[in-house]
């Protein structure tokens, strides 16, 4: 019986360049730690498009975009590793006071669900706070309320 969880992240990163950073599976592995580079049949996702994250100790787990909303900066896909299926559902959209939210809907078997959590937390935290043009590193923070007088 497949469960549901749903993570959120936030930071000072832009919208549009958190989405970037999803829309493009060559950029995955600037962010996300456990991903260690992605092949695709396209270079932007799209509905339709396959292909293979490539993880630690040369796991390779195959994929498919199902659904791309690049107005909503949404997307969902499939992963599968042997007879373990997810469905992975990403947003991205702007944070009260600046920068951007992302959020992550997970849906599969409960013990895989809880044992990605801290993986998928880190990496959604990573989009949203790495500085865009150095990878690894955090991003500054968006500017306060000015004072004038």
């Amino acid at each position: 019986m497949a469960s549901t969880l749903t993570l959120h992240a936030t930071g000072p990163v832009a919208p549009a360049e958190a989405w970037e950073r999803y829309a493009l599976p060559r950029r995955w592995s600037e962010w996300s730690p456990h991903i260690l580079g992605a092949d695709a049949s396209a270079p932007r996702i799209a509905p339709g498009v396959t292909g293979r994250v490539h993880g630690p100790l040369a796991v390779r787990v195959p994929f498919t975009v199902l659904q791309v909303d690049g107005a909503a900066r949404s997307w969902t896909w499939e992963v599968q590793a042997g007879p373990v299926r997810l469905t992975l559902e990403h947003w991205v959209a702007g944070a009260p006071g600046g920068g951007s939210t992302t959020g992550l809907r997970m849906r599969g078997p409960l013990p895989v669900l809880a044992g990605y959590t801290p993986l998928a937390q880190l990496a959604l935290h990573r989009l949203v706070t790495m500085d865009p043009g150095r990878p690894g590193t955090p991003a500054e923070p968006p500017p306060g309320p000015q004072a004038y007088g």
